[in-house]
């Protein structure tokens, strides 16, 4: 044997490369075919789980198989022993109750039999997907005082008072939580309630994210946005409600849903927001009025202009926002505003306002407005686009309202904005979103040539009219050819 396989840490990296490749008889395999790589190759083999099934499996067929609703008898000590030798090794758990579900009574006797002890001792992290509530009394089960990250993905229709219950249970036996993420959880007063008491409860030097997508009592509130360590929150504001002023030195990802008004922006001025790279807003309330313009003025009584990297608002009401209120957000990378064209066309983006972002944004990305564009005939122009050309070089996705009728020779605007120089590099655009732009049949050709020669790394056009397949297929042929030409002029 060569002496390199003596170290465990090699051994484990040729594990993890045989997991990647989904060989796992091979990792088996190598595990069984020295007696020192055992460890370190059941160490990652067992290391995450997305079920719990395969530990099951490790008992005798006579005990339990798949498809048994209970074990047919109790493990014995060195049966309970065998299963804990992989147990024992797992530290993220991920269990999917809609498919492979265990019964309770399978759980029943596990929870038995570990009574004196944590089932998972190393467990770091779990994951439940439960639809139905019928694993939720067993969480506890899974958790040990070395888990630090707990995560439930749940219907509707799971029972509130088991489920509160269960969450007063976590920051007893999970005292070191860094990240609570509780996702669709029922919206029932008795949850709202057990949530806001786990926040206040959990290890609040410890916590570094928190998801939960209902709101939070008062006195929650009050300690939610004040937590030092706090990295990432999603919250939800119900209500005309007010927030505290925010002293989130640390926080990088915050993400509200809110339904009525946006009093609450009112926690944003002068608060202590050094970090905020990520800011993603959910509007379902029935009007959502001038909230760039609000959100613009608490905002500048903060660092969030000099460090804000992406935004993202969304609302499934139509919607007209001005775009200006966004210029001072300099820096951004990812901007993202999301609104219904369904009653009517919401865009209100024009040349003008496109020139003036592009040049207050020219580390821009991903470039997103409207949920689809229209049929309606609206939006910028070559010039519009051109100016993202010109200015956001890094520029990868697209979408937006522009007019395909524009794009005609003898009316085209200028490609170059008047006070610009052309570009030493080209634009890096590969991916337009143009849903549902109206495009007359004899410009198919002309819009093609154009969007190539404003953004030569075009690849994908997404669309749901069929007659920019036209414009795609000859998109794609452009690009061969200039594939081509790029080989031939290496030879």
């Amino acid at each position: 044997m060569h002496y390199c396989l003596s170290v465990e840490e090699i051994v484990r990296l040729i594990t993890r490369e045989l997991i990647d490749a989904t060989e796992y008889e091979a990792a088996a395999a190598l595990a069984r075919c020295q007696k020192s790589f055992e460890n370190p190759v059941l160490d990652v083999l067992w290391e995450s789980q997305c079920r719990l099934i395969p530990l099951l499996k490790t008992f005798p067929g006579n005990i339990w198989s798949p498809g048994d609703e209970t074990f047919r008898r109790l493990p014995t000590t060195q049966e309970w022993s065998h299963m804990r030798k992989y147990a024992r090794r797992m530290r993220h758990l991920q269990e999917g109750a809609i498919v492979d579900v265990v019964s309770p009574q399978v759980l029943s006797v596990l929870q038995f039999r570990a009574s004196s002890e944590p089932l998972f001792p190393n467990l770091q992290s779990f994951m439940l997907c439960e639809t139905r509530g019928g694993l939720i009394p067993f969480i506890p089960l899974f958790l040990s005082p070395r888990t630090t990250e707990f995560t439930i993905v749940s219907g509707n229709n799971l029972p509130g008072a088991v489920t509160a219950s269960m969450l007063a249970t976590l920051p007893t036996l999970c005292p070191n939580l860094q990240e609570i993420r509780l996702h669709h959880l029922p919206r029932d007063p008795i949850i709202t309630a057990a949530v806001s008491e786990l926040l206040l409860t959990t290890n609040q030097q410890t916590l570094s994210d928190f998801h939960a997508d209902f709101p939070l009592v008062e006195e929650a509130r009050e300690v939610i946005y004040k937590l030092p360590g706090l990295r990432r929150l999603r919250t939800r504001i119900s209500g005309p409600t007010t927030i505290p002023t925010m002293v989130l030195p640390n926080l990088v990802d915050l993400e509200i849903e809110y339904d009525r008004g946006h009093d609450w922006l009112q926690g944003f001025r002068g608060a202590s927001l050094g970090k905020l790279a990520s800011v993603s807003i959910h509007s379902k309330s029935d009007s959502i009025g001038d909230f760039l313009k609000a959100f613009k003025r608490a905002a500048l009584t903060t660092s969030i202009p000099e460090t804000l990297l992406t935004f993202r608002l969304d609302t499934v009401r139509e919607w007209r926002p001005n775009y200006r209120h966004l210029l001072p957000f300099t820096q951004l990378k990812a901007l993202v505003i999301d609104f219904s064209c369904e009653r009517g066309c919401s865009s209100t983006i024009d040349d003008d306002t496109i020139v003036d972002l592009a040049r207050a944004m020219p580390n821009l990305t991903t470039l997103q407005f409207g949920l689809r564009p229209c049929r309606t005939a609206a939006g910028v122009t070559p010039k519009g686009l051109s100016a993202l050309a010109l200015y956001c070089l890094r520029l990868s996705e697209l979408r937006i309202h522009f007019r395909a009728a524009s794009f005609d020779p003898p009316t085209m605007p200028g490609f170059i904005p008047s006070d610009c120089t052309v570009p030493r590099e080209v634009c890096a655009l590969t991916n337009l979103d143009v849903g549902k732009i109206p495009i007359p049949d004899k410009f198919v050709l002309m819009v093609a040539l154009t969007l190539t020669r404003i953004f030569p790394c075009l690849k994908w056009i997404d669309y749901a009219d069929e007659r920019w397949e036209k414009v795609a297929m000859a998109i794609g042929v452009s690009n061969e050819l200039a594939d081509y030409s790029r080989q031939m002029a290496a030879l």
